[in-house]
């Protein structure tokens, strides 16, 4: 096997000339069983012969008895065997099955209510359940189903439907009862709202991390790492420029993103075609459309984006603009380094930065 202190696969590229991570800092990440650094590294112990996602809830092992691998595959080759508790073979954070067939049967029939007693027919266990959805979802099971009630609601009386249809086809037993509710959610009478429009969400994995995606009836106008400090604040902004709420719900653009992120970390895709809706201030927008035209596999510095733009002296606002993008991979902020080559901010963190730089580099050459 290797040294005990071997830094496997954090080496310096041409075109990301940042620093890598130090085993200190690699050691310091274990043990805080968040997504962080979710897919930029393995830890595999030398004295058990496992090796571990940087997220697992085991006993953090001692210094002297850890390495690092950049892969669970590089793991695996030097002899070590995935651990039972974390399984970093795995997608972490997956959706459970038996949790994407609830999810899957209330898209379907939204206006169905699924009990707790219910769940205990199925052999589901409701505490557990609400867990998950609290975690992941930010709300209980039961408020996911009233959300996805109220959307499908919405969309009815947006299509011209009645209110009083609406309130008892939803499932609600007066009209009052559904009234209040909504008015809950939209600020507004039922009959009141027409100009509100409705972002639905989604949580999916991806290899480095787990993701919220929103989209309108128009397009996709969010997708961020769970784990984004500004998230909330992303979301408010969001609501506010597009005067919509946020509810789970299907969406056909939320499908067709989520198909081409997989052909994306699969490396047969190098461009989005998803529709996009990106509100911002006019520079903003203009920045986040210059973005797109960064060639896959490829980095342009901010000088050079401001030079693009036609206004060379605007550096730092081109790097304003970038942070404030909202729709991560897809409109590829990624792709933008220092003038030296170095890497700098980036709302998912920089390991994500130099894991997506280092992962569109090889396969850019491999075409």
């Amino acid at each position: 096997m290797m040294s005990k202190r071997t830094v496997i696969g954090q080496t310096m590229t041409d075109s990301t000339r940042t620093r890598p991570l130090t085993f200190d800092e690699q050691y310091e990440a274990i043990g805080r069983q968040d997504s962080f650094y979710e897919g930029v590294f393995v830890t595999a112990v030398l004295t058990t012969g496992i090796f571990c996602r940087p997220s697992c809830r085991a006993r953090k092992p001692k210094r002297e008895n850890v390495e690092f691998f950049r892969t669970a595959t590089e793991a695996l080759r030097h002899g070590y065997r995935p651990c039972k508790l974390c399984r970093p073979m795995e997608a972490r954070d997956e959706t459970p099955a038996f949790i994407r067939e609830l999810i899957d049967e209330l898209h379907r029939a939204p206006a169905q209510r699924i009990t707790d007693a219910d769940l205990r027919l199925r052999g589901i266990e409701p505490a557990q359940l609400r867990r998950w959805f609290k975690r992941h979802h930010q709300m209980t099971f039961q408020t996911y189903q009233r959300m996805l009630r109220i959307n499908a609601a919405f969309n009815s009386i947006q299509k011209g439907e009645s209110v009083t249809a609406t309130a008892f086809d939803s499932g609600y037993e007066s009209v009052s009862g559904f009234s209040d509710r909504y008015r809950s959610v939209f600020g507004a009478s039922p009959t009141r709202n027409s100009d509100s429009a409705i972002i639905n969400i989604v949580r999916f994995t991806t290899p480095v991390g787990p993701m919220f995606a929103c989209a309108t009836s128009d397009g996709v106008c969010m997708l961020e790492f769970t784990d984004r400090r500004m998230l909330e604040t992303e979301f408010r902004d969001l609501m506010k420029r597009l005067r919509a709420v946020i509810l789970p719900g299907s969406n056909p653009h939320l499908e067709q993103l989520q198909q081409q992120l997989r052909e994306y970390f699969d490396g047969t895709r190098t461009r989005f075609t998803v529709p996009l809706v990106a509100p911002g201030t006019p520079f903003q927008e203009q920045v986040w459309r210059v973005l797109q035209d960064i060639p896959y596999g490829e980095t342009r510095s901010y000088k050079q984006q401001a030079e693009a733009l036609g206004n060379p002296a605007a550096v730092r606002a081109v790097a304003s603009a970038n942070g404030h993008n909202r729709i991560s991979i897809v409109i590829p902020c990624h792709r933008v380094i220092g003038s030296d080559g170095s890497l700098t901010g980036y709302g998912g963190g920089l390991h994500r930065k130099q894991w997506l730089l280092e992962f569109e580099k090889e396969h850019a050459a491999e075409r």
